[in-house]
């Protein structure tokens, strides 16, 4: 059996702009095989949107008037899922958007938002829209990480906004190499191995 405790980089740390990769075997089904891309990290908790799982409903669906924006929203994690939110690649053009990181933008005004898509000046590489998100308590996110639960790594703009997000968890992986690169071939059910 691996020991996990000798073979994965510890030095990682969960913060702003970084990615959590579910252990394979995770057994919540809000996280299993997910990869979680972090708004937000301090002391008072985390809040992040699953990259990888994508919802029953699509943008023109949910908002007819875009109907041209022929893309999937996203489960961004099990709190609020009554809410929409939103990463985008638009920077200033929306006003109070958040630079999260590697031109990675957070938020903003909706209603500019709604001007410009309605203006068709958004392509469906240039945002991703999440149903909820997934949010942890103080300390929450430091906790699961010692029990191995997530993988930390680095985001890339090309992660956030990827179009085959059905193999993003294998990929990240794959990339970071090592014990990683292994872990990326493990079946989901072990039993089948």
């Amino acid at each position: 059996m691996l020991n996990k405790e000798n073979i994965f980089n510890k030095n990682e740390k969960p913060a702003r702009g970084k990615l959590l990769l579910s252990e394979p075997f995770m057994l919540d089904a809000n996280f299993k095989r997910s990869v979680v891309f972090l708004c937000a990290h301090d002391e008072e908790g985390s809040i992040g949107f699953v990259l990888n799982q994508k919802a029953k409903v699509t943008i023109p669906e949910l908002f007819p008037e875009f109907d041209y924006l022929d893309m999937h929203l996203y489960y961004g994690g099990p709190v609020e899922p009554n809410t929409v939110h939103y990463l985008h690649k638009l920077g200033d053009i929306i006003p109070n958007s958040e630079l999260i990181a590697d031109g990675i933008f957070w938020s903003g005004s909706f209603e500019v938002l709604k001007i410009l898509m309605a203006e068709k000046k958004v392509k469906p590489n240039d945002i991703r829209f999440f149903i909820g998100y997934s949010g942890w308590g103080a300390g929450q996110i430091e906790a699961e990480l010692k029990e191995n639960a997530w993988f930390v790594t680095d985001a890339q703009n090309s992660n956030v906004f990827t179009d085959k997000s059905d193999k993003l968890w294998n990929d990240i992986l794959k990339d970071m190499g090592g014990a990683y690169k292994q872990i990326s071939n493990y079946p989901e059910d072990p039993s089948l191995n």
